[in-house]
């Protein structure tokens, strides 16, 4: 187990001052079985009021309605938490889907839902092609043939970090052969999609102590990864961006069917042409 504090500052400046819309907020880490979040307050400048409630998924979203306007807005989320994830997780995967091809029962393909849809399209079938080609056999083993593809992003796709806004789709990431961790959280969640089982993108953060990691600068980052669904083991997480399974040095905020659900910081301001000036984003996770 590990004690960690997370910071972190979104703030936009402005030339002159700006009446603030809504934001949306998707700050606060998820509990579970491996973490627990021991405190976590959201502070906004200039004053606002924040409201709480959980998404359809269960996750943490905060409302903030401001009373003011200003020339600069910071919005700063602080939490201390206990992360109790291991090394080398074992998976109790149920003997119906050791071996792939498999089928969900009747109610698990229901609850799944949209999770199990392409959420990108493939028209000529390349993304498909390419997840198949990872099949060892017929039938194969599930867990194996997971671990593949997620390592199978990393080699075929090269890291770059992107700070520009949006996410590659999948045949875009394969096209390029280049992308940041979300562009490779998306392409290995619908490269198993196109396989029928259900997945779901995670975003969050990563804790990179030593800096060995990708997808993160200095001591922390916000980062993407994916889950898929296995009777028996239930959610796993694979994050392809650093060839990794179970939750180890991962802090999940949201779990979402879409990337584009999964914003941190969403809202909008009104203002003259030419108001905004600038915006940084700083992420701190330390133990």
């Amino acid at each position: 187990m590990i004690n960690l504090r997370i910071h972190h500052a979104t703030t936009y400046n402005f030339h002159r001052p700006v009446t603030f819309g809504p934001h949306r907020l998707m700050l606060r880490p998820r509990e579970s079985r491996d973490l627990r979040v021991l405190s976590n307050a959201v502070t906004v400048t200039p004053p606002a009021t924040v409201t709480w409630a959980h998404d359809v998924s269960g996750n943490a979203v905060a409302t903030v309605a401001f009373q003011m306007g200003g020339d600069r807005l910071v919005i700063e989320s602080r939490t201390e938490l206990q992360l109790d994830s291991v090394a080398w997780p074992v998976f109790d995967i149920a003997a119906s889907a050791i071996s792939f091809p498999f089928r969900y029962s009747d109610a698990e393909w229901t609850d799944l839902g949209a999770l199990a849809v392409l959420q990108f399209p493939d028209t000529a079938g390349s993304l498909r092609s390419w997840a198949q080609g990872f099949i060892r056999g017929m039938p194969t083993d599930t867990l194996s043939l997971l671990k593949d593809l997620s390592v199978g992003v990393s080699q075929r796709i090269s890291y770059q970090s992107r700070d520009e806004e949006g996410t590659q789709t999948p045949v875009e990431t394969l096209d390029r052969g280049w992308g940041s961790c979300r562009d490779f959280a998306v392409l290995f969640a619908e490269a198993t999609r196109s396989l029928g089982f259900g997945a779901r993108i995670v975003s969050g953060y990563l804790y990179n102590p030593n800096g060995s990691l990708q997808g993160t600068f200095g001591t922390g980052s916000t980062h993407a990864w994916a889950e898929v669904f296995v009777p028996g083991a239930g959610w796993i997480a694979f994050d392809p961006t650093n060839r990794s399974m179970g939750g180890l040095n991962l802090i999940p905020v949201a779990v979402v069917r879409d990337i584009r659900q999964a914003i941190p910081v969403a809202g909008s301001f009104v203002g003259d042409n030419g108001a905004f000036k600038d915006m940084s984003v700083e992420v701190l996770v330390t133990s």
